[in-house]
């Protein structure tokens, strides 16, 4: 089976850009496969054999959304090797995902991120630093690891658009609006270390997700705001807020470069219970 894995992971990372945080779960979980069949061919895999392994994950009483990944990296595999011609059938095809509850996304409102984002007081060694973080979370919607990653080529100064790498390696181009460059202008201009990072760390490499984490934690504190806040909330609240002020969700899909219409929808139940709340308390025979 090893041969088979080793083509499969190369066909992940060259003709399907998947991320190597993905890319190691799979590997993750084909591999416990692997150790299931024993010296079991693969080729002769059927589906209760699938259905065999898939019992003995369950008597470990996984979490549904782990147990997701684990059969959408059978699927996949199988897939795979029923492409390549290595089976006829792909046995992998009858398994059932089990339903997943999506939990709504929680996220500040305007008043609390203008409050975070107006925290760093001006005089402080990493104010200008912090706030241009917190200015670009918001103005952009980008992920954390899309900040993190983003160089000082990837600004364009005169278009307000930033170039970003997000999931699978693709490439988008994401509008920026003016206080969050004028933020980032004045913490390049003052930063002493010179550096192709937008947000390069002392080492010279650029900061990690934790060092963010642990920045938005250190206001937080200093704020005593009541709601924990993760870096991931700057993008929840950036869909939220574009979504009750009018935009379209096709708009906001593109601008978080959800892959599916499916993954934006989630925000319209936030924007839905505010139409509620404002129907309740405007709507005379409410």
């Amino acid at each position: 089976m090893k041969k088979y894995l080793d083509k499969f992971f190369t066909y992940l990372e060259v003709e399907k850009n998947y991320s190597n945080h993905t890319s190691l779960n799979y590997r993750i979980d084909l591999e416990e496969f692997a150790l299931f069949l024993d010296k079991a061919p693969v080729e002769a895999v059927k589906y209760p054999d699938l259905r065999r392994f898939l019992a003995q994950l369950k008597g470990r009483n996984l979490k549904p959304r782990t147990l997701a990944r684990k059969l959408s990296s059978l699927r996949s595999f199988f897939k795979f090797l029923q492409r390549e011609g290595v089976i006829q059938t792909n046995p992998a095809k009858l398994l059932l995902t089990p339903k997943l509850d999506k939990p709504l996304p929680h996220f500040m409102s305007e008043e609390e991120t203008i409050q975070l984002i107006e925290s760093p007081k001006i005089g402080k060694i990493n104010s200008p630093r912090d706030k241009a973080i917190f200015e670009i979370l918001y103005s952009t919607g980008i992920r954390v690891s899309e900040l993190v990653g983003l160089n000082v080529e990837d600004v364009d100064f005169i278009g307000n658009i930033i170039k970003v790498m997000g999931k699978g390696k693709k490439e988008r181009m994401v509008p920026i609006g003016d206080q969050a460059l004028n933020a980032l202008k004045e913490y390049l201009d003052g930063r002493k270390a010179d550096s192709k990072f937008v947000f390069g760390s002392r080492n010279g490499k650029h900061l990690t997700d934790r060092n963010v984490r642990y920045i938005i934690d250190k206001y937080i504190l200093q704020q005593a705001m009541a709601q924990h806040v993760t870096p991931h909330m700057f993008r929840h609240s950036f869909a939220t807020h574009l979504l009750n002020k009018g935009a379209d969700l096709r708009s906001v899909q593109e601008l978080l470069g959800h892959v599916n219409l499916s993954t934006t929808q989630i925000y319209t139940h936030l924007t839905t219970e505010k139409l509620k709340k404002v129907y309740d308390q405007s709507h005379p025979r409410a």
